[in-house]
């Protein structure tokens, strides 16, 4: 089955979105390890209680597009090191509400800095504001795409 854009050009596509995925995210976790013995997936565990109010791991996982069981992993992992609490959930005695402490708050705005600055790096000025805008929103709709055939074939 040939897609609209061709079948070499899209598989050739999704080679690139995953090499650039897999360097950008090699990159920037290596400057967290570097600066604060972070790693990515911590910090993206971390950005993502802080979002959310009301924070529960379904809700992460769902944000991170990970299982449940990950994320309650990352939650492990984040609380083990002080960063975040599990408090109970007043309204779901089945879960727990996760909070960021005051030293998880500090890391990660500590640590946003140093991602910003290499995404900027590697993103930023690459190219400029407006195809950078551009793109963000081509990529989303290859998510919602994406999310949609997902429906469909359940």
């Amino acid at each position: 089955m040939e897609s609209k854009c061709g079948v070499m050009n899209v598989r050739q596509l999704f080679i690139d979105l995953v090499r650039l995925e897999t360097e950008l995210w090699d990159a920037v976790d290596q400057r967290l390890r570097t600066e604060f013995d972070l790693p990515l997936g911590k910090f993206d565990v971390m950005q993502a209680i802080a979002r959310i109010e009301s924070c529960r791991v379904y809700d992460i996982a769902r944000e991170l597009s990970i299982t449940v069981g990950a994320a309650s992993k990352g939650v492990d992992r984040v609380e083990a090191t002080g960063h975040c609490v599990r408090r109970p959930n007043p309204d779901d005695r089945r879960s727990s509400i996760v909070e960021l402490t005051p030293a998880g708050e500090s890391l990660l705005a500590e640590a946003t800095v140093v991602v910003d600055g290499e995404l900027d790096i590697r993103l930023g000025t690459a190219l400029p504001k407006q195809e950078l805008e551009r793109l963000g929103a081509t990529i989303a709709a290859l998510r919602t795409a994406g999310a949609r055939a997902d429906a469909e074939r359940r």
